[in-house]
């Protein structure tokens, strides 16, 4: 398990000018330069013309020499055909028509990648800088790695940092029980691993939960880098502030039970499992203390009645990153 001490951190300023315009190299974008894993994001995208301009850039604007960068579009109406269309000779593929889904479009992106890791990025969010040549520095000590994730920050609509979200080496239990332990955003897998555990369920919310759970149960080789990798949008358009809390239950239930966890569907459930979301808690805690964060704990504590409740998944809570990243 790779880890170190948390290294650049961003700024609001930072990250707007980095996708504020094209920054990329041509020849960069163009090249195969087989030193280097071939890297596929697949960006699902449906009415999002706001944003997705900056979610391609900051994929081009890496000037990573081993791309494919894939748009499945579900048949915008809104202006975001002609954005792709904008960049479409530095696509390796793109197409808009209706769809199942951003789930089905994700699988239709990953069919169709032949990188040696893939991710996706929610058409809102974005990359931050060098974040794809954090992975291939990950890839090319460990080429058997199934699993690489970093850190990342939430921000609003207008590209400011609301809050970093920073995380630890990946722990199944962690993210069984108290939610989110890594994010798409910043999170990329091996190909090899993709073909053993097969592609997305095709759920309205909720798959990348599924998904991350199948993923952390098959992977036997995860790599944590503590670098901030990636920014999680939250804006009141995206599809979990759009989605209830009453429709989300359910099939925040069916999965967990899917995956083993004896949950009862009568008791919040912040009420249940307290002793073994206590350990892990705890395990978060002396992670980021060791790690000489003490002011971010700190902050983390400030801003919760208590820290036992930092990673409890209330499905009304402020924490919406703890139950699905889903847009």
């Amino acid at each position: 398990m790779f880890t170190e001490k948390y290294n650049k951190k961003y700024t609001s300023d930072e990250v707007k000018s980095f996708i504020g315009k094209p920054l990329f190299e041509e020849k960069s974008v163009y090249s195969e330069d087989p030193s280097y894993p071939k890297i596929s994001i697949i960006i699902p995208s449906f009415n999002q013309a706001q944003f997705l301009e900056k979610t391609i850039l900051s994929v081009l604007n890496q000037n990573y020499p081993n791309l494919e960068l894939i748009i499945i579009d579900g048949g915008s109406t809104d202006g975001s055909v002609e954005i792709i269309k904008k960049y479409e000779r530095y696509l390796n593929y793109w197409i808009s028509e209706k769809d199942n889904g951003q789930a089905a479009a994700i699988t239709k992106g990953c069919k169709m990648s032949k990188g040696d890791l893939i991710a996706w990025q929610n058409s809102d969010d974005l990359y931050l800088p060098n974040a794809l040549f954090g992975v291939a520095q990950i890839f090319k000590k460990n080429s058997k790695v199934d699993l690489i994730f970093g850190n990342n920050y939430l921000i609003d609509s207008d590209d400011n940092i609301i809050k970093k979200q920073r995380y630890i080496p990946f722990s199944l239990e962690h993210l069984l029980y108290c939610g989110w332990n890594l994010s798409s955003q910043a999170t990329f897998w091996n190909r090899n691993i993709m073909n053993k555990v097969g592609y997305l369920k095709n759920l309205h919310v909720l798959f990348d939960f599924d998904w991350f759970i199948r993923l952390g149960k098959a992977s036997k080789n995860i790599e944590f880098k503590a670098d901030f990798w990636g920014c999680y949008r939250i804006h009141e358009e995206s599809k979990f502030s759009l989605v209830s809390k009453k429709s989300r239950w359910p099939l925040f239930v069916n999965i967990l039970k899917k995956h083993g966890v004896e949950i009862k569907e009568d008791i919040a459930w912040d009420k249940q499992f307290r002793v073994k979301k206590l350990k892990i808690k705890l395990r978060w805690f002396f992670h980021h203390l060791m790690q000489g964060e003490v002011d971010y704990v700190l902050k983390a504590l400030l801003r919760r009645r208590s820290f036992l409740s930092k990673y409890d998944i209330r499905l009304g809570n402020e924490k919406i990153e703890t139950l699905s990243h889903s847009k």
